[in-house]
């Protein structure tokens, strides 16, 4: 009698674990994507590539930078990196050396809410390269990130990026 219960429990784990597999291995392939997206933000802002950067987003994404300071919706967005590219284009006119731009993320966590949404966790700097010989890099600024990002038709985007979240 014992040894039939521990053999129907044994076989009971092991369909159990068995049928984890599927939904491990969709957790990584998620993971896997979100980081990819993360990292497609960060080369599109970076580039410069207003197109590539509201793409990251949902139609109705946002991104926060403080408690007041928000820009909101894929236009929005692609006139925010545009503009950045203006600035920058006007300073070199202008003879200014402009260093090229590093956005990194460190330490990430992927926490999952459920199968269509997510939150990225991260610490993130921005830095400034050297611009010739003689010149060091310098790093612009620093902080914490957390970001809201879902699954829509299959495909992780960014509905919030949160780069200075209030606690």
């Amino acid at each position: 009698m014992i040894t039939s219960n521990l053999r129907s429990l044994l076989l009971i784990g092991s369909l159990t674990l068995l049928g984890a597999q599927p939904v491990l291995a969709d957790r990584d392939d998620d993971k896997d994507e979100i980081q990819t997206l993360m990292w497609h933000y960060a080369r599109a802002l970076d580039t410069f590539d207003a197109e590539a950067y509201a793409a990251v987003f949902t139609e109705d994404g946002e991104f926060v930078s403080g408690a007041t300071s928000s820009t909101k919706g894929r236009q929005a967005l692609r006139d925010m990196v545009s503009g950045l590219k203006e600035g920058r284009e006007q300073r070199a006119a202008n003879g200014e050396t402009v260093a090229p731009m590093y956005h990194m993320t460190a330490d990430t966590w992927i926490e999952f809410i459920d199968d269509n949404r997510a939150l990225h966790h991260s610490y993130w700097m921005t830095v400034f390269g050297a611009t010739g010989p003689g010149t060091t890099p310098n790093v612009a600024a620093a902080g914490r990130g957390v970001d809201e990002v879902v699954k829509i038709n299959g495909k992780w985007l960014i509905k919030s990026r949160d780069v200075a979240p209030q606690d």
